[in-house]
């Protein structure tokens, strides 16, 4: 088809829903190979029907890196790009000849734009850059879960860049997650050291509202020498605060807010969480502060700790409530329209703004 013989691969299980429209998605490889580690509901034959090359084994003990490595194992020794996706992703048209265009002489691996959620509208939620095409010899998956592409050659696989193909994930929201605080457990306790576990591990821990373990274990992220991505250290001390804030310790949920927003001072997102702190206390001088400080990042980092609504509406909501309440009415109509111009369907937001611009002509006249 090209000048590289390309291969996609994939582990599923009860993914039928999701495979006519990745097959559709898929059909520029050369090959498809699935692993599929224990379907129910006809995923093998859906798959098998529309083209693919399909084998069915169960994983046990489950691991997701395990899954990932007998999956690639499936691919033929002759691809000069693997290609790994979940069957609820999928690729804007054309990405084979976009992919071939950007695998430059050496290359090892390809990053590319990720979609990983969209907005209400339909817009652009959390967006990234995925890696997860390689060349078919000197890679494995490593990590029971939160797995990743480890370079086994040596130093750093050779990066190529292709910014004009995007993958898109459109995942099924009802599949559950219960397996992975036990994996990510598994994790930490193979590799103690690994700042990435020890920090997903501490994020689990505060979606379960295991305030003390999600306490406990963030900070041992946070003293590891190798923990030395801002973001993600920045997303710890705000994940503490939110552990402190549910235990009732409000001393300790601003100090990590306010390490946060000194740690990582290109996002938002903890000036945000400063401001939903201040609004629930009533500290409107605060709120304030807190939005001004948001809104004068402007570039927005393209990475998975930017929160999509960082960039939308709230940063101008929250600063129109804090200034009406401060009586500064033309600033808080102001903020109100900013507020509505990035999300016009909500009628709070609208109405807010009839009442602050209400509000700002009369203080004009006075």
């Amino acid at each position: 088809m090209g000048n590289y013989r390309v291969y996609v691969y994939a582990i599923c299980k009860n993914e039928r829903a999701f495979a006519a429209r990745w097959m559709q998605s898929m059909r520029e490889a050369d090959g498809v190979y699935v692993l599929d580690t224990g379907s129910t509901d006809g995923t093998p034959e859906a798959l098998t029907e529309l083209g693919a090359q399909v084998t069915c084994e169960e994983i046990t003990p489950w691991r997701f890196d395990t899954a990932r490595n007998r999956s690639l194992e499936l691919v033929p020794a002759d691809a000069d790009i693997c290609v790994c996706t979940d069957l609820d992703e999928y690729f804007t048209p054309g990405w084979r000849e976009q992919v071939e265009s950007a695998w430059a002489e050496g290359a090892q691996q390809l990053r590319y734009p990720y979609v990983w959620s969209f907005n209400a509208d339909g817009s652009e939620g959390t967006f990234f850059y995925a890696d997860k095409m390689h060349a078919r010899q000197g890679f494995e998956w490593i990590h029971p879960v939160h797995e990743v592409l480890h370079y086994t050659g040596g130093g750093e696989a050779q990066r190529a860049l292709c910014q004009d193909m995007r993958l898109e994930h459109h995942p099924d929201a009802q599949k559950s997650r219960a397996q992975y605080l036990p994996l990510l457990e598994l994790a930490v306790q193979e590799a103690p050291q690994d700042d990435r576990s020890l920090h997903y591990l501490g994020r689990e821990y505060l979606f379960h509202q295991r305030w003390n373990d999600c306490i406990a274990t963030l900070k041992r992220h946070l003293a590891l020498p190798s923990a030395t991505w801002r973001d993600e250290r920045c997303a710890s001390m705000r994940y503490i605060a939110r552990a402190y804030g549910a235990r009732g310790n409000a001393y300790e949920q601003e100090c990590y807010l306010l390490r946060a927003a000194g740690e990582a001072p290109h996002l938002r997102e903890p000036w945000l969480d400063l401001a939903r702190m201040y609004y629930a206390r009533q500290n409107w001088p605060g709120v304030a502060y807190a939005c001004e400080r948001a809104l004068q990042i402007a570039d927005r980092p393209r990475t998975y700790m930017t929160e999509p609504e960082s960039f939308g509406a709230l940063p101008w909501d929250f600063l129109s409530i804090a200034c009406y309440q401060l009586e500064q009415y033309p600033r808080a109509a102001q903020a109100a329209r900013e507020a509505l111009r990035l999300a016009p369907q909500d009628a709070r937001i609208a109405e807010n703004v009839r009442l602050m611009e209400e509000k700002a002509g009369c203080g004009a006249e006075e």
